[in-house]
């Protein structure tokens, strides 16, 4: 089990390695930074005191060396636009784009598991048809349409919840939450559902899919010649064994929860690192979108190494099979 971890470690810093490198590359390739901090008004020899202060006469290497350590140590640069340092920027966003990916992934798993039990188990009933025609539909509409249309019904039309922004916070150190007032839940429920339910469609078909599968396997027939009842066949053999391949998405999905928020930030003005990168993008802010690729790459990873061990404690064979490797 260590040496399984030790070696996701390995594999988790190697990716960080290279994408750190992407993001060097397009922090000191795309425009000259020194143009993006200063003025016309500006002499030659004032450009070239501010380059030799950020280090952009140093050799390549050396220009990586300093940008992969400083990013250790949360060191990001300062935002060409806002005059301010990244990680202040981006430590000020984060808490609404994870609490906002955390309510849309919680809905995602609560709604799209028992979808897909009950779907798998009851495939002619008549809710397991409006089911599929919601998935159906979750699939098909861009979220940015689905944004405006709860948006329609539920803010203009029976003026029920807040149609943007984050609603009243209350500041936990350095950590601010909608979660302890009514207008901060009120908030979250339209951005929550808009970004979640594509993600709860995805995790309700691949349950029912895989659920289906299992059920027919021979092991399945052996439980019930064995007179097991229908719940423990269906809850404790088949669910377990469906498991696998919805940790694996619903691993992967979690990432693109975060990493992918930007639409629906921007449909509802969240106060997220979403619509931060967006403004950074359409003002080229390089330090800004390096620091929000390597975030979102380092979050990946760590999701990622969640699902690997997951991987090892639902399905045991796996660690026999990483013991042998």
């Amino acid at each position: 089990m260590l040496a399984f971890i030790i070696r996701r470690l390995v594999q988790s810093v190697v990716v960080m390695l290279v994408v750190s490198l992407i993001a060097f590359v397009m922090f000191r390739f795309i425009g000259d930074p020194v143009d993006q901090m200063v003025g016309l008004e500006t002499t030659v020899q004032e450009r070239e005191l501010l380059r030799q202060q950020l280090g952009l006469n140093d050799p390549l290497p050396l220009q990586f060396w300093h940008f992969v350590s400083n990013a250790a140590q949360g060191d990001l640069g300062i935002s060409y636009q806002f005059k301010r340092p990244v990680a202040d920027l981006i430590g000020s966003r984060l808490p609404a784009t994870l609490e906002l990916s955390f309510v849309s992934a919680l809905f995602a798993l609560l709604m799209g598991i028992p979808m897909g039990v009950y779907t798998a188990l009851n495939r002619e009933s008549v809710l397991s048809k409006l089911f599929l025609t919601i998935s159906l539909i979750g699939i098909s509409l861009p979220t940015f349409l689905i944004g405006i249309l709860l948006i329609f019904v539920f803010s203009v039309y029976l003026q029920w919840l807040p149609s943007f922004g984050r609603g009243k916070v209350v500041d936990l150190g350095w950590w601010s939450t909608g979660f302890l007032t009514v207008s901060g839940l009120k908030a979250l429920i339209l951005p929550s559902i808009t970004l979640g339910l594509f993600q709860m469609t995805l995790i309700m078909r691949l349950v029912r899919s895989e659920m289906m599968e299992v059920l027919r396997t021979d092991f399945i027939k052996f439980a019930r010649a064995r007179g097991l009842t229908n719940r423990a066949i269906n809850f404790g053999h088949a669910l377990k064994n469906t498991m696998i391949p919805v940790i694996t998405i619903t691993g992967l999905q979690m990432g693109a929860i975060i990493a992918f928020a930007i639409i629906t930030e921007t449909v509802f003005q969240w106060p997220g690192m979403g619509l931060l990168f967006l403004q950074a993008v359409q003002n080229v802010d390089i330090p800004i979108m390096a620091a929000y690729l390597l975030l979102i790459a380092l979050l990946f990873v760590i999701i990622n190494l969640i699902v690997d061990l997951l991987y090892v404690m639902v399905d045991p064979r796996i660690r026999i099979e990483g013991a042998e490797a």
